[in-house]
């Protein structure tokens, strides 16, 4: 995801509902979101959809890096020669 242009990526929500398409568009174009204010303070962020799943890939992905350092300081971990071993076994099985 881009860098939020602050003159160009936060809009009222007024300027919102009247230009939405064209915002839509914008977004598309540049891969950067679009910041929703009401009353002067951010409400809602509106983002590309392949820019959100890329979002929610690297979120799992760090749920799962931190799973395994949690494992690993509870002596769940397996030792790399060990893990090697335990591959080869199953292959050859």
């Amino acid at each position: 995801m881009s860098r939020i242009h602050f003159n160009e990526d936060i809009q009222p929500l007024s300027s919102f509902r009247a230009g939405a398409a064209s915002f839509i568009r914008q977004i598309n174009e540049t891969r950067r979101p679009i910041i929703i204010t009401q009353r002067g303070k951010g409400v809602a962020v509106v983002i590309d959809v392949s820019e959100y799943e890329a979002m929610q890939e690297k979120i799992e992905l760090l749920e799962e890096v931190q799973k395994a350092e949690a494992q690993l300081s509870a002596g769940l971990g397996v030792s790399n020669s060990n893990a090697r071993l335990q591959v080869l076994t199953s292959i050859k099985n």
